[in-house]
């Protein structure tokens, strides 16, 4: 066995670990894994082992006349301990552990796992300040330390002021020396031609003009036929820069970026109804939903925290043995979970430091009017990233089992409120496809 077999047979591995996924979500064993580990059963692959070719294994023959000679088979071979011939075994090699092993994975590489199976890429944000630190000098401020001073800024706009302010002056005195112009005539077609000229300099350009030049042009016409007008870059290469006009305004001093480090915190609330209605077949369904959930968010976040509350007519919060494990009994008010939830993520999570994922369960069932009055306000006054109703009716809607629907239509253009419907295992994972979408797009 070399290398290209141990890569082959974790290929195999990991192959069987994502086709068996969705059916272990769906039905598997769900009491196999804890919080911080996932443990999914895939087929098992039979690993590589060495094995002796029977036609080269020789041995001792009986030969002819019952003298044997070297090669000669010696009747049938001994059944040995373990061949499986034993009474009543009718399995074959290898069966009696069964066909499945256990790919133990974190929540970590389970997010993963579940994003490429659903074709997700849920990127949290993180919330909570954790550190602040210095980063780059890239950011800038009218004032500060010389040291800071960026001065090749400070020369870029001293350059730009001195091109823009540029001009050919012996071109504009030529202008003063077209008959019967003066100062204001010269400025005036100065400004035409866009030539950034003060009405200072032309007046003292003209003043320092000798009488006997002031006629040389009969037209202005004749003086721009016969007078070139250099432009700055020639100017520039032919004299040079003598000086940059820098300003005080132009000056700019660096100081660093400030970068924070933020936690992606996420709290998680989990309700469902333990009301006399909830029997085994829907609390297996709220539990088949909510643990994936559980498991994805905690890989995705860097810290977790869950809690769990059940309620009939009243609410209170239990651990998450509890949540998963305990009887129903009673009436129903879903309206008292939220306002639970709602006073627990005020005292423990604030809205500016956690993200906040509020997820309830049951078979829809509510009392009269609870979910159009007190319900949804209570959900739309809730801060989070994410509601989420999962309804669970096996064998299907009950008469009374609106609250869903209820929410559904209320919240149909809600970018964070999903409705998901669960009458069996084969509808969790697309219930919970539903889920994590809503939060995706939003």
């Amino acid at each position: 066995m070399g290398l290209r077999d141990d890569l082959d047979r974790y290929r195999e591995v990991g192959e069987a670990k994502r086709q068996d996924l969705s059916e272990f979500i769906q039905y598997g064993d769900l009491g196999q894994s804890r919080p911080d580990e996932v443990k999914i059963p895939i087929k098992i692959v039979d690993l590589p082992e060495f094995v002796y070719d029977p036609r080269d294994q020789g041995g001792v023959g009986q030969g002819q006349g019952g003298t044997p000679d070297v090669g000669d088979p010696v009747g049938e071979p001994q059944p040995q301990p373990g061949d499986g011939d034993d009474e009543g075994d009718g399995d074959e090699p290898g069966e009696e552990g069964g066909d499945h092993e256990y790919y133990e994975m974190d929540p970590k590489e389970f997010a993963k796992e579940l994003d490429e199976e659903l074709g997700l890429d849920l990127e949290p944000k993180g919330k909570k300040v954790i550190e602040e630190k210095e980063g780059d000098f890239t950011d800038m401020t009218r004032t500060g330390p010389a040291s800071t001073l960026d001065f090749e800024r400070l020369f870029k706009q001293g350059l730009k002021r001195k091109l823009a302010m540029d001009f050919d002056g012996e071109y504009v005195r030529e202008a003063l020396r077209v008959d019967g112009w003066g100062p204001s005539r010269v400025f005036e077609w100065a400004r035409s031609e866009h030539i950034p000229v003060s009405r200072a300099w032309i007046q003292d350009a003209y003043d320092s003009l000798p009488a006997e030049e002031m006629d040389r042009w009969d037209s202005i016409e004749e003086m721009q036929r016969e007078v070139d007008r250099e432009s700055t870059a020639a100017r520039i290469r032919r004299e040079g820069i003598d000086e940059i006009p820098f300003r005080r305004e132009d000056e700019r001093y660096r100081y660093p970026e400030i970068i924070e480090e933020r936690e992606k915190n996420v709290v998680v609330v989990n309700i469902r109804d333990v009301s006399g209605s909830m029997r085994q077949a829907k609390r297996e369904l709220v539990e088949r939903t909510f643990t994936p959930l559980d498991w994805y968010l905690t890989g995705k976040y860097d810290n977790a925290e869950f809690v769990y509350i059940a309620h009939d007519a009243d609410a209170w919060e239990v651990d998450r043995e509890e949540f998963f494990g305990i009887r129903s009994g009673g009436g129903t008010r879903i309206s008292s979970a939220y306002e639970l939830a709602a006073e627990l993520l005020e005292e423990r999570y604030p809205w500016s430091e956690w993200n906040r994922y509020v997820f309830a369960a049951g078979d829809s069932e509510n009392s009269s009017n609870d979910t159009d009055k007190n319900v949804i306000p209570l959900m739309e006054e809730i801060p989070a990233n994410l509601h989420a109703y999962v309804e669970t009716q096996p064998s299907g809607n009950a008469i009374n089992a609106t609250h869903a629907k209820e929410v559904d239509d209320h919240f149909d253009d809600a970018g964070n409120v999903a409705v998901a419907y669960v009458n069996g295992p084969e509808d969790v994972v697309d219930a919970i496809y539903t889920i994590l979408s809503t939060e995706d797009e939003s």
